[in-house]
């Protein structure tokens, strides 16, 4: 389970840009995880866009931005490639990064309920630790609320 002030979980998935990326390469920097549903659906492609817009407010901060889904690398490369993406996504096919990061449960659609990725993001600060966690992300807004928390971290 993630939870503030305590060690993120560990992760090392397939990378849009090629190879693996594990948190531990990231270490030193903030990192901004977040997961969702799937490429090149509406939702998704507005809050990639908003990440990729805000990227060098977010690279000031020496923080970096990775997206996860269950999506394939393939899918990423190519929904990466669509949008210019400059920050890496990862596949998590099998879903253990998604469960380790409460990111995976169930979901109500329109009064249906069935189990899929919940839109949410992980601050993780430079000591791999977790500053902060948005368990229910909602698209608009939401990158100027990380981008506030990063700030916050940062002068702290």
């Amino acid at each position: 389970m993630i939870q503030e002030g305590r060690k993120a979980p560990a992760f090392n998935l397939p990378s849009s840009t090629g190879g693996k990326l594990a948190l531990k390469d990231l270490a030193g920097k903030y990192v901004i995880v977040y997961f969702y549903p799937r490429d090149n659906t509406p939702g998704c492609t507005t809050e990639a866009n908003d990440f990729n817009k805000a990227l060098r407010k977010i690279k000031a901060h020496d923080a970096v931005v990775v997206g996860v889904s269950k999506d394939s690398i393939e899918s990423h490369c190519k929904f990466a490639d669509k949008y210019a993406l400059k920050f890496p996504l990862l596949s998590d096919p099998d879903g253990k990064m998604l469960e380790k990061y409460a990111a995976w449960g169930e979901k109500n659609m329109y009064g249906k309920k069935s189990m899929g990725i919940i839109r949410s993001t992980v601050l993780i600060g430079p000591d791999a630790k977790v500053i902060k966690h948005w368990p229910k992300v909602k698209v608009n807004g939401h990158v100027d609320e990380v981008i506030e928390a990063l700030n916050e971290a940062r002068s702290d």
